[in-house]
């Protein structure tokens, strides 16, 4: 006799009975009720599944569909799955490896063993969109390491291989598609028909594998041209090529065998030396007397500042640096946004009159009193701090706008140099999983707005979307036009901070909205060994979120 449960639907706020062991699929089915697009996967007791899932016990479902991030995220890898399938069925041999994030994209590199022509990527494109049409189900398999170790062994994914001997698990989850087997560190599609649109474009040597747009997913992703961008990544490539380090399965394997701090000592070298080559461009460039740096949250922007601020004196100029929270407008002029809470993260929170009035005087060498804002009291006052910029001096100021054209309307643009600096993961799970740069810097913020705000991990998580609304309208589109870009992330800081993040992630709890998007973190992290702190050194960039940094915050 079939036994029911009783599952309680977010979406509509209904109970219903359901048959024990029925998927989220076939539950959806069930359901009084539509979304604007399909779901794509769901929160189950607020832990992200698969409509695979299977239910057996009463649960709380919430479905998601592609205008959430956890559904592009599924839609995401659902597409790497297809692809990678579609390239192994095209050149058996060949290599694929999912990579940058630009464009509105991800960069994928298909080495096979010569120059990718304009004829391979349409041949890919029509063999990707035939899996497609043909509708082939996506099946997940629960097997033991060992046989799943066997299968990747059999075709060649040496990344796969190597990241799952370093976890130690005695059972693991893989991905079967049409006889194709792959490795996914998330939930996938149930089947290839629901991936109703993709784009794929030549780009550089490679390749550009484009998504729908979460905000208009019947439209594929604004096409932007990222060139700066593009040329970070592949310079952090070399530094990765110098270490031996292209994946997690790579680093565990280094931490394994003791190597963590010859890994640091490079790693650390190479962002001084990046840090100091913008320094010789800031100087070399004459007739600079303002500096700007600008970079999304958690990015590392202070730190950088005060390392580049060294850099400078060591060649002979003397950085003077100015707040712009200091010329932030009085709050009840602030702009509010569509919640109608204050919005600090507008450029017209900033009294932009008063700080170009005050840049140009300074560069005409004038003297000019400073202002100071009170956020206690939301004020702005004049602070008593007096400042002349004489001829061996140059300004450094750091900010979300910085290189908001309105920031700066009314300075002589030829005395401005500008300085992008971000945590661009470059560090893969494996070849065909990459790691989100948001991650990075939420895991840094997470850490550092307990540590010196006081503010929880399931607050910082709950205000995190908010943040990140923000950085694509006021600083994404502005970042191609730094005259510098500086990559903060560290090869190896996933596994330093992984000792102060995790903790405060298991301490959200399991009935808030939070908890998803803390237990998706907890789950990646158990991916990577742990590296202890005190290996990290004073002035290095991570300190700023772990403390012990060696400069004034």
């Amino acid at each position: 006799m079939e036994q029911n449960i009783t599952i309680r639907c977010k979406n509509n706020g209904q109970e219903m009975d359901v048959a024990m062991g029925s998927t989220l699929e076939e539950i959806f089915q069930q359901l009084p009720m539509t979304l604007p697009y399909p779901p794509i996967v769901a929160h189950v007791n607020n832990k992200e599944e698969g409509m695979h899932f299977r239910v057996y016990k009463q649960k709380d479902i919430e479905f998601l569909d592609i205008t959430t991030a956890a559904g592009l995220r599924a839609y995401t890898r659902s597409l790497f799955f297809v692809l990678c399938k579609a390239a192994h069925d095209l050149w058996k041999d060949c290599c694929v490896t999912i990579d940058i994030p630009v464009s509105n994209g991800y960069y994928v590199d298909l080495q096979l063993g010569r120059p990718v022509t304009l004829d391979d990527v349409g041949l890919l494109r029509r063999r990707m969109q035939d899996i497609i049409d043909t509708g082939l189900p996506i099946h997940r398999h629960e097997t033991t390491t060992e046989e799943a170790l066997r299968l990747f062994r059999e075709n060649g994914s040496a990344s796969k291989v190597k990241l799952l001997q370093s976890l130690g698990s005695l059972y693991t989850t893989y991905y079967s598609l049409d006889g194709y087997v792959d490795y996914y560190y998330g939930a996938l599609l149930t089947n290839t028909s629901q991936l109703y649109l993709f784009g794929l474009e030549k780009y550089y040597d490679g390749m550009l594998l484009r998504l729908p747009s979460r905000q208009h997913p019947q439209e594929l992703g604004e096409l932007l041209m990222q060139d700066r961008m593009f040329g970070i990544f592949k310079e952090h490539h070399r530094w990765q090529g110098i270490l031996g380090m292209r994946t997690i399965g790579d680093l565990n394997e280094a931490i394994a065998a003791g190597r963590t701090n010859l890994l640091i000592q490079v790693g650390e070298a190479l962002q001084e030396k990046k840090i100091a080559q913008i320094a010789d461009d800031i100087l070399r460039r004459r007739g600079t007397r303002l500096v700007l740096i600008a970079g999304p949250s958690s990015s590392g922007k202070t730190t950088t500042c005060k390392r580049l601020s060294v850099q400078l004196l060591v060649g002979g100029v003397k950085p003077i640096g100015i707040s712009l929270d200091d010329y932030f407008v009085d709050r009840d002029k602030t702009p509010r946004d569509a919640s109608g809470d204050y919005d600090f993260e507008h450029l017209h929170a900033l009294n932009l009159p008063l700080f170009n009035e005050q840049l140009n005087a300074l560069l005409r060498g004038e003297e000019v009193e400073l202002p100071r804002y009170d956020f206690p009291t939301g004020r702005s006052t004049m602070s008593g701090r007096r400042l002349r910029l004489h001829d061996d001096e140059v300004l450094v100021i750091e900010g979300i706008h910085a290189l908001n054209p309105e920031l700066t309307a009314q300075v002589p643009q030829e005395s401005i140099f500008r300085v992008y600096a971000s945590a661009l993961t470059t560090l893969l799970v494996d070849n065909h999983n990459y790691i989100p740069t948001a991650d990075n810097r939420l895991l840094r913020r997470i850490i550092r707005d307990h540590k010196y705000r006081g503010v929880s991990a399931q607050e910082s998580i709950r205000r995190w979307p908010s943040v990140l609304k923000g950085e694509e309208r006021w600083i994404y589109p502005y970042q191609e036009r730094a005259d510098q870009m500086f990559n903060t992330a560290m090869l190896f800081e996933l596994a330093v901070i992984k000792g102060q993040a995790e903790p405060l992630l298991e301490q959200v709890p399991e009935n808030s909205a939070e908890y998803s998007e803390a237990y998706r973190l907890l789950k990646f992290l158990r991916y990577i060994r742990p590296i202890t702190e005190t290996q990290i050194p004073p002035t290095s960039l991570l300190r700023e979120f772990l403390g012990g940094s060696s400069f004034e915050y």
